[in-house]
């Protein structure tokens, strides 16, 4: 496989001081590097979720995984798969000087389900969320008007609901 797949992990730790910098410490203990990286409290304020993204083949990931189960507050990690829904957000402030630049940029937001949040008479704040892919081709088409300044967040996972065998489904709507 290629040295620089793509690969999202999910990992539940418990919500403690310094729990981050261990998983923090131990990539860059090994010399693995983090693409991008989000944290928050979950839903059971005792534990946080870091959701990370790092690129290497299969025996890395898997080499990474290992190491990250040993730590001792480490309470899950996952692997994100086709089986997950992601999503990133982006706002990217793009130059739009003369009406057909300003055309083709509202063009480009209806086309990825975009919004503009904030504008001036030749600048547009554009808010996209989206897969990281779906991201990084927005950005290469506003690319041409102007990118004035553009930030992005990591990308959040979660995994995609099962169909329920049609016995176990509540009452449906007549």
């Amino acid at each position: 496989m290629n040295n620089k797949q793509r690969h999202v992990l999910n990992v539940l730790v418990e919500n403690r001081f310094g729990e981050l910098a261990r998983v923090i410490g131990l990539f860059s203990g090994r010399g693995f590097n983090i693409d991008s990286l989000t944290v928050n409290e979950t839903l059971e304020p005792r534990f946080s979720k870091i959701t990370l993204v790092t690129r290497g083949d299969d025996q890395i990931i898997e080499q990474i995984i290992k190491q990250i189960h040993k730590l001792i507050r480490v309470r899950r990690v996952h692997q994100v798969t086709e089986h997950y829904i992601e999503r990133e957000l982006c706002l990217v402030t793009v130059q739009a000087v003369n009406a057909q630049a300003r055309d083709e940029l509202e063009r480009l937001v209806r086309l990825v389900g975009a919004r503009v949040v904030a504008y001036a008479p030749s600048r547009f704040t554009i808010e996209l969320t989206a897969p990281s892919e779906d991201v990084d081709n927005f950005l290469e088409m506003v690319r041409p008007l102007g990118i004035r300044e553009m930030s992005r967040s990591a990308p959040i996972a979660v995994p995609r609901p099962a169909a329920e065998p049609e016995s176990s489904k509540g009452p449906r709507a007549a």
